[in-house]
């Protein structure tokens, strides 16, 4: 059973809207980084490594997803 200081400490977005639409990030063990539904904490977190990540951020910066939930 993880410990208290184990626990990631999730940050949830600043888009996020006050209806439960909420996702959270946070630095896993292992230098991973994590993504979870904040509505279901003790659900399924996506997981990917520090490269991962930062390709995805680059994506996001560059317009790349723009047209997807549009």
């Amino acid at each position: 059973m993880p410990t208290l200081e184990s626990q990631p400490e999730w940050v949830k977005s600043s888009l996020s809207f006050a209806n439960g639409n909420c996702v959270e990030v946070a630095n896993l063990s292992g230098g991973e980084v994590g993504v979870r539904n904040s509505r279901e904490a003790a659900g399924a977190v996506l997981r990917f490594t520090p490269d991962e990540w930062h390709a995805f951020l680059g994506g996001v910066r560059n317009g790349e997803f723009d047209s997807f939930g549009a």
